[in-house]
């Protein structure tokens, strides 16, 4: 039952096939089973759980349907407030610490029926794309447990490969539903800034980090995307668009005549030989069903300076006021970088944006996605800090091997990490989907078909 995917759960559900302390139960027995090893939710309220399944059971028996997500357990990423429940930003500093709100996206699963199983792994502050941090410990790839999960969202993304859940919340500003998503073999969607409202109290108006959906197939994909989307004033870029535009077919796009331009590298950038052998059959699953692909070459170069200026400008405004020696190194040394930027730095990074958003804006009037890899490298030794080289070329620090899914962040745009295949060693590799900003669905209609054409999604990891 718990890999079932959402849509076929939630029939069952309506029907009374099951019911959803059934379902429930279904999916603690899989997180006893295979959470001690893989390391995904790092704090489970079950007792809080049955609660909330045998009330869902409740209103199912009135023939009460509380809405798209009744009955279906989720874990949120520990980044997320949850009301009364332990929610730690993978940071010793709040160790202990419980919200007394939710979080907003929170909110809107629940009030959609979702029922809260606990909370899914998240490096410190979800700095980089490997999650581990002095809590919990790290969470690894169910597909080689040797191996890392990807971050920052990587708790949920090992949590919806093994079958502990099957949707699950993330957020991203380098890659952090992406780079996990292509990790662990799911689905991961990066929305345009303010498809998905993020309040938040100190950078309201920042654009580069958001939140989103991960699932194990598309069409589960869709389903969350119309519950946590929509408008909400309590974010000055709330898109002014309801949600319930997902609920439509993702059946609508023509393939024929599309045009994708395919860049296997964005542009120079280092990719792992392995990776590339995989994304490169990409292309021929596309023009197979009647696109018309291209390989481009790319310049988007400019979004390194804008990413990180940007980056550590946000680093400071959000954690230079913490106690500074009881961070983790890598979100002290962004919060260093953050006190360096000056006005004229920010000025810089500002036009640098700018400019490459106008260059891609006419890109995208030629073509309708641009399709490339998501990471540059496919899953790396869980033991390893982070990608310290990539062909032999030594990389200058922890950031640089996630330029393939960060240089997409600055381009305001909606990306998706879709399957697209095993390196030789069984290794899940995906393949990112980008689209005009604004353009959510349409980027989720191509993911849907590639996700059809191919099956790749349908691999599960070998745990018993």
């Amino acid at each position: 039952m718990h890999y079932l995917t959402a849509v076929e759960m939630l029939e069952l559900l309506r029907t009374r096939q099951i019911c959803a302390t059934e379902l429930l139960d279904a999916h603690l027995r899989r997180i006893e089973e295979v959470n001690p090893r893989v390391n995904a939710i790092v704090t489970l309220t079950a007792e809080r759980a049955l609660d909330e399944a045998e009330a869902a059971d409740r209103d199912l028996a009135k023939g009460v349907w509380r809405g798209p997500l009744h009955g279906l357990p989720v874990a949120y990423k520990d980044l997320t407030d949850t009301a009364g429940i332990r929610t730690t930003y993978g940071s010793r500093i709040f160790a202990d610490h419980v919200p007394e709100r939710d979080a907003l996206i929170v909110r809107r699963m629940r009030e959609a029926g979702a029922i809260t199983v606990g909370k899914t792994n998240t490096p410190e502050f979800g700095t980089g794309s490997h999650t581990v941090n002095e809590i919990f410990g790290a969470t690894r790839n169910p597909y080689d447990l040797s191996r890392s999960a990807g971050g920052s969202s990587g708790g949920a993304a090992a949590a919806l490969a093994c079958g502990m859940i099957p949707l699950a919340d993330g957020s991203d500003m380098g890659g952090s539903l992406r780079n996990p998503a292509s990790f662990c073999n799911v689905v991961g969607l990066r929305p345009t800034p303010g498809r998905v409202p993020s309040p938040t109290p100190r950078a309201a108006w920042f654009t580069l980090g958001v939140s989103g959906p991960m699932a194990r197939t598309v069409e589960d994909l869709t389903l969350l995307m119309s519950v946590v989307a929509g408008f909400d004033p309590s974010s000055p870029l709330s898109i002014a668009e309801s949600g319930a535009v997902f609920t439509e077919s993702l059946d609508l796009l023509d393939l024929t005549g599309l045009r994708i331009a395919w860049s296997p590298d964005l542009g120079g950038l280092p990719v792992d030989a392995e990776t590339a052998k995989v994304t490169a059959g990409a292309p021929a699953v596309l023009a197979g069903l009647g696109a018309h692909v291209e390989r481009v070459e790319l310049d988007l170069s400019d979004a390194e300076e804008a990413f990180r200026t940007y980056r550590a400008w946000y680093y400071l405004l959000s954690y230079g006021d913490l106690p500074q020696e009881e961070l983790g190194e890598n979100v002290r040394w962004n919060v260093e970088r953050g006190r360096a930027v000056t006005g004229a730095d920010l000025a810089r990074a500002e036009r640098l944006r700018s400019g490459l958003y106008q260059r891609m804006s006419a890109f995208f009037d030629t073509y309708d996605f641009l399709i490339a890899p998501v990471s540059q490298v496919p899953p790396f030794p869980v033991d390893a800090p982070y990608v310290t080289e990539i062909n032999g070329e030594e990389l200058p620090d922890y950031l640089a091997w996630m330029r393939s899914a960060y240089w997409v962040s600055v381009l305001h745009a909606p990306a998706a990490s879709v399957p697209c295949g095993f390196t030789s060693a069984g290794l899940p590799v995906g393949v990112q989907i980008v689209g005009r900003p604004f353009a959510d669905l349409r980027v989720l209609r191509l993911a849907h078909a590639f996700e059809r054409a191919t099956g790749h999604g349908s691999h599960r990891p070998a745990l018993t």
